[in-house]
């Protein structure tokens, strides 16, 4: 062995560095993650959904960007056809090994829910000449729309969302029939503002998802199809590949960057993880670790700025306020988590002695940037053209046609036919969720609306949290978290938007954008919560790992995401509301210490390894300067820089003996 070959022998103790196949984490997802129980098509069939799919994403483009048409025709027409595609590639249940097999219940249930759609569609302006006076066909079209939504919702998103959505309908039942009417009467009610108004399932989620976020979806799958996720994978190799645990600190990186833009959790999980989650093994970290830290850091990049996997665009809606607004008060809290789990991979390294990559086998920062760099202008002309006023629909159009265009240079990433039409295949597919969760999504909100369910709701959080805020924040919470198993975080986001936010803004007298981003936090960290942590059983599955001690350790490292939102629910001064820049520097110090104190009091190590008193000392210091406040931050300096103290001796102590 060469004396080169001798530095570079990890001196760590031995694990297990196999990792799962793609098999391996297509078994695992089909388990646990509906979006991953798909028909089986060959041939010809194939060929037919992929076209059709295909055709939906140009139809989207169309729709936004030429069509002039009322805005519930263009809402009913896109939830009939997603409602067609859903039932050509989702199953009724999991499992299905049938090729080329759609049951004939499926065709009728297929047809029967589109068809109410379109019906809607055709007969638009004589229903709408009807108003509240539907007729018995109408009420019975009505009832069949909303039902195979529901049923295709069961096997697109899952069930949670939908016992969520029953709930609220048996309470628009029990509220009409309460107040002395009779049943038919109640029933043609809520058919008619569920179905045929834009306060339900052709509401404002489906509003949205059919314009923003179908063409953000969209323009993620031409992104991607650029090799933007290489790009990004040996960027953060270049900055942080050679540094102590460097692989870890890779997918931290690289898994920010791709995340912004995928939207979606579990597949940056698998698409950066793939690279990821074997090298950090390699180097030495356990597969649970590993796993963890790829799932935290994959699902925290849709809250990374400036696009926060489309969220950023959404929240300006529901919000009322600019883009620019939501991107730069979210920077903070951002960072704040992703130093959170920085900070704990580098910890972890340092306990375990683990060394990074050696600096002749990483790209050089420099020439990397100079050779592919041009890979950012579609990312960046987004942005840039949102900031100046364009229209999201037009920005989104123009940075997907940038993206074909980047693709150019590249050989193996050139946009041929094939490589567009599968761009385009994916953006199709992608939306099919999202939408799905939208349209049950706003029968939530619709529900809300017409009882007025919003009111009755804020009276009985007040009535239990009282004047204690954090009763009523803990609450939501809890209802993000359930709400957010297994549902795409866009629906997840809408959902909490109409329900929650309004009780932390109105009963609770929270800053609007800081409820909105409490919300949103925490219906992201479902995909690593036990028990339905999809991002870390994908991590898992690569890592060949324990499931749930992954989603454990994938808590642990996200613990910023469980605590940051308390702190700017409290004080909106961390998202840099009603404050100057004294005040934001000092948030920034004391706040990024403190997270060092919490971090290295979990992982049982910082200076040296820590004993429980150390620990304990140094997770309550760290929460204290957490907490922004003078009180609080001189306390938390006291007591980490006692615990820190402490640790220098025994340090010492250790080395003399």
């Amino acid at each position: 062995m060469s004396e080169k070959e001798k530095m570079n022998v990890n001196t760590a103790p031995a694990v297990d560095t196999s990792t799962g196949t793609a098999e391996d984490v297509e078994a695992i997802m089909k388990k646990y993650d509906r979006e991953s129980n798909t028909r089986i098509w060959e041939g010809v069939p194939k060929k037919v959904v992929r076209y059709l799919l295909a055709a939906f994403a140009l139809l989207m483009v169309y729709m936004n960007l030429f069509a002039n048409w009322d805005e519930r025709v263009r809402r009913s027409l896109f939830v009939g056809i997603v409602i067609i595609l859903s039932f050509l590639v989702y199953p009724a249940k999991k499992g299905s090994t049938k090729k080329n097999h759609i049951p004939i219940y499926d065709i009728v249930l297929m047809v029967l829910g589109a068809g109410a759609y379109f019906y809607f569609v055709i007969n638009f302006k004589t229903i709408i000449g009807h108003a509240t006076r539907i007729s018995q066909l109408e009420v019975i079209v009505g009832i069949i729309g909303i039902l195979v939504l529901a049923e295709t919702c069961r096997r697109v998103v899952g069930i949670p969302i939908l016992c969520v959505a029953t709930v609220f309908i048996g309470y628009a039942f029990y509220s009409g029939l309460g107040a002395g009417r009779a049943f038919p009467q109640v029933l043609k009610s809520i058919v008619y503002n569920l179905f045929y108004t834009t306060s339900g399932v052709i509401g404002t989620p489906i509003g949205v998802c059919s314009t923003y976020i179908a063409l953000f979806i969209l323009f993620g799958a031409f992104l991607e199809a650029t090799g933007i996720s290489e790009f990004f994978i040996q960027l953060a190799n270049s900055l942080a590949g050679a540094s102590t645990g460097g692989p870890a600190k890779v997918a931290v990186i690289s898994s920010a960057l791709c995340g912004m833009v995928s939207g979606s959790s579990v597949g940056n999980t698998v698409t950066t993880g793939s690279v990821t989650i074997p090298l950090m093994k390699k180097t030495g970290y356990k597969g649970e670790f590993a796993g963890a830290v790829e799932a935290a850091a994959s699902t925290g990049g849709q809250i990374m700025p400036p696009i926060m996997g489309a969220a950023a665009f959404l929240m300006a809606e529901m919000v009322g306020v600019q883009y620019s607004e939501i991107a730069m008060r979210a920077i903070f809290p951002a960072l704040l988590y992703f130093t959170g789990i920085f900070i704990t991979v580098h910890l972890e390294a340092k306990r375990l002695g683990l060394k990074g990559i050696a600096k002749e086998d990483l790209p050089k920062f420099v020439p990397l940037f100079i050779r592919q760099g041009y890979l950012l202008i579609p990312l960046v002309t987004l942005v840039a053209m949102v900031m100046m006023g364009y229209t999201m629909s037009r920005s989104a159009v123009i940075a997907t046609l940038l993206a074909i265009l980047v693709s150019i240079p590249n050989k193996s990433t050139r946009m041929n036919p094939t490589r567009f039409v599968n761009a385009l295949e994916t953006g199709g597919k992608n939306t099919l969720s999202v939408a799905v969760a939208c349209g049950i999504a706003g029968i939530i909100a619709g529900v809300v609306t017409m009882t007025g369910l919003g009111q009755i709701l804020i009276s009985a959080i007040v009535s239990v949290a009282g004047d204690r805020v954090i009763i009523a924040l803990f609450l939501t919470m809890l209802t993000c978290i359930v709400l957010g198993m297994g549902v795409p975080t866009t629906a997840n986001y809408i959902i909490m938007a109409t329900t929650c936010a309004p009780i932390l803004v109105n009963g609770m007298g929270i800053n609007k954008i800081a409820a909105n981003m409490f919300v949103f936090y925490f219906g992201i960290v479902a995909d690593i919560t036990p028990p339905v942590a999809l991002a870390a059983y994908a991590g898992s599955a690569i890592a060949k790992s324990n499931p749930m001690k992954t989603a454990l350790n994938a808590s642990r490292l996200a613990i910023a995401a469980f605590i940051v939102p308390y702190i700017f629910a409290f004080n909106p001064a961390m998202l840099f509301i009603d404050a100057d820049v004294v005040q934001v520097v000092i948030i920034i110090v004391t706040s990024l210490v403190g997270l060092t104190g919490v971090a290295g009091g979990l992982e049982g190590y910082m200076v040296t390894n820590m004993n429980p008193i150390q620990r304990i000392l140094a997770v309550v210091g760290g929460l204290c300067l957490i907490i922004p406040g003078t009180v609080t931050d001189l306390a938390g300096i006291a007591i980490v820089g006692a615990s820190v103290v402490w640790q220098l001796a025994d340090k010492k102590k250790r080395a003399a003996a």
